[in-house]
């Protein structure tokens, strides 16, 4: 399995009818309680006339998620296994963080299993990479939980940059 993206609320997915296709080539898992709107697909070319700003909006998206694509695969491609993990947590922070005391809270439940499907590797290594990043005080974990405690050091190890400056503490 592979978890491609998580959806925050208010944005669209599964817009099949806008890529021209019948059916939508993923599935939609939800990670906390939600609520959907959907149409029939038959009524896509209606809607859209009547609504312009909802094709706009699907071409955005469409837009925009194939950014992302071409960016995650350069990452599967080029950057070792902490650098995609770092990217990840990032990524994630960015779309659904929430301040606290802490840092930031990844504002979902969230497991190191999930985190290993995003980035393409096993449950194994992410759980070792982000036990080093805890005794590191880099990030702080728990049951379905994960807190990004320096984002700071984290990116300078997403861009690859000179790992043991990462690991200094900050000043």
């Amino acid at each position: 399995q592979s978890v491609v993206r998580y959806v925050s609320a208010g944005e669209l997915f599964g817009v099949a009818q806008a890529m021209n296709l019948m059916h939508y080539p993923a599935t939609a898992v939800a990670a906390v309680d939600s609520i959907a709107l959907a149409w029939p697909s038959s009524s896509w070319n209606r809607l859209i006339a009547k609504y312009p700003t909802l094709a706009s909006s699907a071409l955005q998206t469409v837009g925009s998620r194939l950014q992302d694509t071409q960016a995650r695969v350069m990452e599967l491609s080029n950057e070792q296994v902490e650098q995609r993990v770092a990217h990840a947590l990032l990524r994630l922070a960015k779309q659904a963080g929430r301040k606290v005391d802490a840092g930031v809270e990844i504002d979902f439940p969230i497991s190191r299993q999930d985190v290993a499907e995003m980035t393409g590797t096993t449950l194994h290594t992410v759980s070792r990479i982000l036990s080093a990043w805890e005794q590191q005080g880099l990030v702080e974990g728990g049951r379905q939980r994960i807190v990004l405690r320096d984002a700071n050091r984290l990116h300078v190890l997403a861009e690859g940059e000179d790992a043991a400056q990462a690991r200094k503490p900050a000043s």
